[in-house]
């Protein structure tokens, strides 16, 4: 019986695990998770704690309950990977063998890579709503914040869900709108990048939307440093941006065995991967998903779920000794939650941009424009995400490939 091992039981691991096992019965092949803990966290709902409208332990659920009968769960970090012995070496000494092996253990944050991030002010005057500990601080220091300036920094890229800086901008918007402090409160949204998001259409949309909040933006600014004590973020170029409240996004990398596994990861530590097939560039048996896979789209919960359906797929054919199938697009999509029970969609891939329509056809919920269906429909999807998703369910009418129906692609055309 062949073995497939798959090191990270979050959402890409989970979701791979149970539709191999879907696919295939326990005498055909031996399927065993690998994660240091226990804790499978919907990521998502971070957003809404620091805003009060959720609470960690309503978003966490034992990750061996989400996996189905007879999927080993081994709970033990990572201590390297041997791809030309087939082997993983777990951090209790033990050693376990594989046939295929499933890298899925996303991205970890790295504050202590920024001069001064993790210094002192952490957890005082800068934040990151990014860890449960940081959303759950973030709270308590946004429910007494009475005016001043508040920054959302992203430090650098990629970082996993891109657009929730901007959500959380919205929703801080929001917040203090319902409070009646907005005009107490100066919001400023700083990032890398030159724009509010990397595909131009989109960024166009983004950036009115700061306007008519009142939402500032500085573009171009790689952080430094940040002195929480003085509450300033320096850029390498000099520039500085003054806060009372810092809102930061730190540099994610990849888990750290990954730097220890001789050929497995590049120099982030993420793993270089073929961008259809999903096959990783180390070896021809191990595979890349989710946030750890080196693939030119969004890290996202979206594109884990797409790359689920195409990677398990290509395990069954690599196991059978067939070809295989380089059929996924890079197939993202993304709501952002804009304030006021209201939501925006985007949906894309390698080849298309975020653009204006309806998903997932002609009939469906509106792209590229706030809506309260949009909002409903992020809502929802946390019932669907523990339900459907995870189990390894097919979502009616959600495919891996992105559709064009409903989409204004001329539109998009001439606007360029």
């Amino acid at each position: 019986m062949e073995k497939v091992l798959i090191l990270g039981g979050g959402t890409g691991g989970t979701l791979c695990a149970n539709r191999l096992r879907r696919m295939f019965s326990p005498e055909e092949l031996s399927i065993t998770v690998v994660d240091e803990n226990d804790d499978h966290l919907y990521q998502p709902g971070l957003l809404f704690v620091p805003f009060g409208a959720g609470a960690v332990k309503d978003i966490t659920r034992p990750r061996g309950e989400q996996l189905r009968s007879e999927i080993g769960f081994v709970r033990e970090g990572v201590e390297r990977v041997e791809t030309k012995d087939n082997q993983v070496h777990l951090s209790d000494g033990r050693v376990l063998d594989y046939d295929v092996l499933v890298v899925a253990t996303g991205t970890v944050l790295a504050p202590e890579e920024t001069d001064g991030l993790s210094g002192p002010g952490w957890m005082e005057k800068v934040f990151t709503f990014y860890t449960p500990e940081g959303a759950t601080a973030l709270a308590a220091a946004l429910d007494s914040f009475a005016g001043g300036r508040i920054v959302v920094n992203i430090v650098d890229l990629p970082i996993k869900c891109p657009v929730a800086p901007l959500e959380f901008s919205f929703l801080a918007d929001a917040f203090f709108q319902e409070r009646g402090l907005r005009d107490r409160v100066d919001i400023t949204y700083v990032t890398p990048l030159d724009g509010p998001f990397t595909k131009p259409v989109c960024a166009r949309v983004l950036n009115g939307m700061f306007a008519g909040r009142h939402i500032n933006f500085v573009g171009e600014f790689n952080t430094a440093s940040v002195d929480g004590e003085a509450g300033t973020l320096t850029s390498y170029d000099g520039r500085e941006v003054p806060f009372d409240l810092a809102v930061v996004i730190p540099v994610h990398s990849g888990a750290p065995y990954v730097n220890v596994s001789p050929g497995l990861g590049d120099e982030l530590g993420f793993i270089p991967t073929d961008i259809h097939t999903l096959q990783s560039l180390a070896a021809p048996n191990v595979f890349a998903l989710g946030d750890a896979a080196a693939v030119p789209t969004s890290k996202a919960g979206s594109v884990a779920h797409f790359e689920g359906e195409v990677l398990v797929e290509n395990i069954r054919h690599f196991l059978a000794g067939e070809p295989l199938s380089s059929s996924y697009d890079g197939h993202t999509n993304c709501f952002i939650e804009t304030g006021f029970a209201k939501a925006m969609l985007i949906d894309f891939n390698y080849e298309t941009e975020p653009v204006t329509g309806h998903y997932p056809s002609t009939v469906g919920l509106p792209l590229l424009k706030e809506s309260r269906a949009n909002h409903l429909g992020k809502l929802m999807f946390e019932n669907m995400y523990w339900h459907s998703l995870l189990p390894g369910r097919d979502l009616p009418g959600v495919t891996s490939a992105m559709p064009t129906s409903g989409k204004h692609l001329a539109d998009a055309i001439r606007k360029e």
